[in-house]
């Protein structure tokens, strides 16, 4: 049993270390691999999947999110052809973006079930959708409608043993019929069966700050995307720590949101491409992780 007296050294104890560096006991787990989704190379992806491979681990990264899994593979590999590409070049994969928009209209799992086997294959841990149809999100009685699917769909990733993630845009922070697709999302899904990849990108974008959506809904966030905000034109991406999110006082918050895999992702590039990657990486590790 720890005695007062014991107790009141060590709370003197944490509050000299928050005294001395502030961010000490929120700063980001040290442990985090320093991620990049795939779509930020959409460009040079399809034409030579194990060059771009190879560059992106030479650019520092340690592992990637999928996107746009087809005919049964990934930019003509089979899953675990892809997974042991990966491997060769010291990558892995956790997360995937599958769309799953038929599943969310009218219960049609193929879609799904196409994602649970891809995902098992390469080795990841989460089936996360990426972005929903405008259709499926026109008044406030959709947003439910999504959030009943969205437990079904993590019921049904939970018995394959994967997880069910969703990934936001700046869409579900509008106003709806008097209510925000995002706030019902939060409120209507179970924290054991959804979880949340959190775009900081599109939440600032949105105008909202996400420590305050961090602290308002603790352990809900374990997946990020780093996607920094250039200065010039807000509605473009730039390099992470040359934009205008303050990405170190956000990453101070990485435990209370659950934090456990975080990929960078850049849509437009000002400079080469993988210059730009590798830039991103660095400043993580250098600024974000250390």
């Amino acid at each position: 049993m720890t005695h007062r007296r014991d107790f009141l050294k060590q709370a003197g104890l944490l509050s000299a270390i928050s005294l001395m560096n502030p961010g000490a006991l929120f700063a980001a787990p040290r442990a985090l691999k320093v991620g990049l989704q795939l779509y930020s190379l959409r460009d040079y992806i399809g034409k030579d999947v194990q060059g771009v491979v190879a560059k992106i681990a030479k650019a520092g990264y340690q592992e990637v999110e999928t996107y746009g899994y087809k005919d049964g593979g990934f930019w003509g590999l089979k899953p675990k052809e892809f997974k042991a590409l990966l491997a060769t070049h010291g990558l892995t994969t956790s997360s995937g973006h599958y769309g799953l928009d038929d599943f969310i209209r009218d219960g049609n799992q193929d879609a799904l079930k196409m994602a649970i086997e891809a995902a098992k294959g390469c080795g990841q841990t989460y089936v996360v959708v990426p972005y929903l149809g405008d259709k499926l999100r026109a008044t406030a009685d959709d947003f439910k409608a999504v959030a009943a699917k969205l437990n079904q769909a993590g019921e049904i990733c939970k018995a394959a043993g994967l997880k069910l993630g969703y990934h936001n845009h700046d869409f579900e922070f509008k106003p709806i019929g008097g209510a925000v697709l995002y706030e019902v999302l939060l409120k209507e899904t179970s924290p054991g069966l959804v979880d949340f990849e959190m775009d900081l990108y599109w939440v600032v974008r949105a105008g909202l700050d996400p420590i305050k959506l961090i602290d308002a809904h603790p352990g809900r966030f374990p997946m990020w995307h780093v996607k920094d905000m250039e200065k010039a034109d807000p509605e473009h991406n730039t390099e992470v720590g040359a934009g205008t999110i303050d990405f170190k006082k956000i990453f101070q918050h990485a435990k209370t949101a659950g934090l456990k895999h975080i990929f960078m992702e850049q849509e437009y590039f000002a400079i080469d491409a993988y210059q730009s990657i590798t830039q991103s990486a660095a400043y993580i590790k250098k600024n974000l992780l250390s």
